[in-house]
C-alpha cells in the first residue's frame, strides 16, 4: 500500500465563514470577493455551502500568501474568517492497482507438454480373488468372517441381505413381522397466549 502525503498548495486558500449570507445573497458575496481580488484581479472562487467553505484560487503564491496574512482572523459582516492553505492528498500512484499477489497461481495449463513428458499408464487393478470365492459362497442369512478380532481390533464379518424373494410373502414373514417407523406426534398447538 502506498502512503499517503498531504501537501500544501500554495495557490489556493480555504475560508472558513461563519457567515451564510455569502452563499445566498449577491451582494455579500461580491463584497467577499472584492477583498481577494484586491490581492489578486484574476482570483477564482469556489463556494462549498455545506462545508460552509469557500476555495480561492490566486495566480500568483506572493498573492495566495499576502491574502492570507492580512485577512486571516479578521472580520467579515461581524463573523471571524479564518483562511488556510488548501492541502492536496496524494495516495501513490494515479490508478487503483491490484494488490501484489502472494503467490503465482497456474490459471490454465502449458500450451504444450514439457520436453520428455510421457503419459503414464494406468495401473492393473488388484483384485484379491480369495474374498471373491468367499463371497460367492455365502447364501442368505449366513455370514462370512473376513477378519478375526484379537483382544485389541475387532474382527470384520459381512452379513448377506435376504433377497427380496424370500422377504416377499412366505412362512418367515409372519413368524418374523417388519418394523415399522413409527412417526413422532406433533405437540399440540394453545395458540398465542392472551393477557
Amino acid at each position: 500500500m502506498h502512503l499517503k502525503r498531504m501537501k500544501c498548495n500554495p495557490f489556493s486558500l480555504i475560508a472558513s465563514l461563519g457567515d451564510q449570507d455569502v452563499f445566498s445573497r449577491t451582494e455579500t458575496r461580491e463584497s467577499f470577493e472584492a477583498l481577494f481580488r484586491s490581492f489578486d484581479g484574476a482570483a477564482s472562487f469556489q463556494f462549498f455551502k455545506s462545508f460552509r467553505r469557500v476555495r480561492i484560487n490566486f495566480q500568483d503564491t506572493v498573492a495566495a500568501a499576502e491574502a492570507r496574512v492580512r485577512l486571516h482572523k479578521s472580520d467579515f459582516n461581524g463573523k471571524e474568517l479564518r483562511l488556510y492553505f488548501a492541502q492536496t492528498l496524494h495516495i501513490g500512484s494515479p490508478r487503483l492497482e491490484p494488490p501484489k499477489p502472494d503467490k503465482q497461481f497456474l490459471i490454465s495449463p502449458p500450451a504444450s507438454p514439457p520436453v520428455g513428458w510421457e503419459q503414464a499408464q494406468d495401473a492393473t487393478p488388484v483384485i484379491n480373488y480369495d474374498l471373491l470365492c468367499a463371497i460367492s459362497k455365502l447364501g442368505p442369512g449366513e455370514k462370512y468372517e473376513l477378519h478375526a478380532g484379537t483382544p485389541t481390533t475387532p474382527s470384520v464379518v459381512v452379513h448377506v441381505c435376504e433377497s427380496e424373494q424370500d422377504s416377499s410373502g412366505g412362512e418367515e414373514d409372519e413368524a418374523r413381522p417388519r418394523p415399522r417407523i413409527i412417526q413422532t406426534r406433533r405437540p399440540e398447538y394453545a395458540g398465542p397466549a392472551q393477557h
